[in-house]
């Protein structure tokens, strides 16, 4: 007779999926299938993103941290009862809307926020209030699969030169900081996109989370340790910033360029990790053994007890996320088709008291307007020696890949040899930039935005243009006017633009008068 060794008993006899699980985990699959299939388009530019830009390979691993999530929160889980709760509908709509307001306003990571949130929805819907608790980590953490973090490179840009800075007076380096140039009695230094520690701090973001919620049970423990995966990435790429430039100062610039690529980018920063997790490890308060999630103090909860009073039928609930899904798709897809009418040929208008003259910028500027009808670039001079350039765009709508006021549109193109300085002297009614190139080369851009009759400098009050726009299927062009110029020895950029504004009248005007055919 063989004897059976009471943990191989125990294997043999683990239950696998509960009977009460099973109908509710196939209408869930169900669902994410139909929803991942209708919302496509949206699925794969976010995973042509993890894929092709480094800022967000990380995300590729945040499905398998998902699941690894849920699987640690599996014994507990078995224990709740699952239950379809309509009131999660409300969280799909929103999430609909979200989906169908972003694709109104050109802004593809709502698109994907809703396209993620619809999916939580649909699980909060489908397996209930106490499951949706039980796994309210692993929920939030489907976040990280949005593409999100390029909109700080500015701010981090800024923040690493200043820091830079400091860190090269400590050491004795004379050093003169312009917007993200430093001047050193080396070279000129430029703190570019790629420099700006964004793609590792986004990295550390979600690593800090994952860190906090499983080796922490203390709320402030947990808050303090993503408060340093935060910090000192930040702090870490000042000092990466400084070293590049130390090395560049003693052994010249092919070295520092080198050391930088092959040291800092493969050791300084798993060095930063090591940091990072050593200052964390000593107040660790969760045990290897304890549970993720405890489905008694869940079951007991009254606050769920109540909400959880609601039902439906399984089948209703699904077909009610279907016929959701379908009307906000059908109303993208109707806004999408809407074009107002564009003249064939737009030109640049006579302005009194100046002339055309040739572009010849000291450093070539151009500015972005991606999927514009017409796009217009000139420059005028006056009797005085002023000069100023122009920039106009004309849009028949607004959407994906043709959005006046997204990023890296407009006057600072991205990847160039021009960066943010400061913002402007102030201009009536303008957004007004102050750009630098090495050289250096200085320019202020005054930005304006026009829709129906709106004339504006702020982005977020053209997208609500926009949005209503669509929203009420209602036709109607959008276009933007820059007025540059070059800071050149006697002649300020901000007095040759006011000039020239002077001469052309109100701008909103203008720019209606640009629109019209030639």
């Amino acid at each position: 007779m063989r004897v059976v060794p009471p943990e191989a008993l125990a294997l043999s006899t683990r239950p696998g999926i509960p009977q009460a699980w099973r109908a509710p985990l196939i209408a869930l699959a169900a669902a994410w299938l139909g929803l991942a299939a209708l919302f496509a388009a949206d699925w794969r530019d976010m995973a042509a993103q993890w894929w092709d830009i480094s800022t967000y390979n990380h995300i590729l691993l945040v499905p398998a941290i998902v699941a690894w999530l849920v699987n640690l929160r599996r014994p507990e889980l078995a224990k709740l009862s699952p239950m379809t709760w309509p009131p999660g509908l409300v969280m799909v709509a929103g999430a609909l809307l979200i989906w169908v307001l972003g694709g109104f306003a050109g802004l593809s990571v709502a698109r994907q926020l809703g396209v993620v949130v619809m999916l939580q929805g649909a699980l909060v819907t489908l397996l209930g209030p106490r499951v949706a608790r039980g796994l309210a980590f692993p929920l939030a953490y489907l976040l990280f699969l949005v593409p999100l973090g390029e909109e700080l490179v500015p701010a981090l840009q800024l923040l690493t030169a200043r820091m830079t800075m400091g860190l090269l007076g400590l050491s004795g380096i004379p050093a003169l900081l312009e917007g993200v140039f430093i001047t050193t009695p080396t070279a000129i230094f430029k703190v570019a996109e790629a420099c700006s520690g964004v793609k590792f701090l986004i990295a550390m973001i979600a690593f800090g989370a994952l860190v906090a919620n499983v080796c922490f049970r203390a709320w402030p423990r947990r808050l303090a340790f993503v408060t340093v995966a935060v910090v000192v990435p930040i702090l870490a790429n000042g000092v990466r910033a400084w070293g590049t430039i130390l090395i560049a100062h003693y052994r010249g610039i092919e070295f520092a360029a080198g050391f930088d690529h092959v040291f800092y980018g493969w050791v300084f920063f798993a060095a930063v990790i090591a940091l990072v997790l050593a200052l964390g490890w000593r107040f660790f308060d969760r045990a290897i053994d304890d549970p993720m999630i405890d489905a008694q103090a869940i079951e007991a909860d009254p606050r769920l007890a109540r909400i959880g009073r609601f039902s439906m039928r399984r089948e209703a609930a699904l077909a009610a996320i279907a016929l959701l899904a379908i009307a906000a798709s059908g109303w993208s897809l109707a806004a999408a088709r809407l074009a107002a009418p564009v003249p064939a040929h737009i030109a640049l208008l006579p302005v009194p008291g100046w002339q055309r003259a040739d572009y010849t910028p000291a450093e070539w500027w151009q500015p972005r307007h991606t999927g514009a009808a017409h796009r217009l670039l000139g420059r005028y001079e006056n009797s005085a020696g002023d000069a100023v350039d122009v920039s106009y765009a004309l849009y028949a709508a607004q959407g994906e890949g043709r959005e006046a006021g997204g990023f890296g549109e407009g006057a600072l193109t991205p990847e160039t040899d021009w960066a943010w300085r400061s913002p402007g002297p102030e201009i009536v009614g303008a957004r007004v930039d102050r750009l630098a190139a090495p050289g250096p080369v200085e320019r202020v851009a005054a930005t304006w935005y026009k829709t129906g009759d709106l004339v504006t400098a702020s982005n977020a009050r053209l997208k609500l243009a926009n949005i209503a726009d669509r929203l009420v299927l209602r036709r109607r062009t959008t276009s933007v006017l820059i007025v540059s110029a070059e800071e050149r020895p006697g002649r300020p950029a901000p007095r040759a633009i006011r000039r020239f504004l002077d001469a052309t009248g109100d701008p909103g005007a203008w720019m209606d008068r640009l629109a019209m055919p030639r």
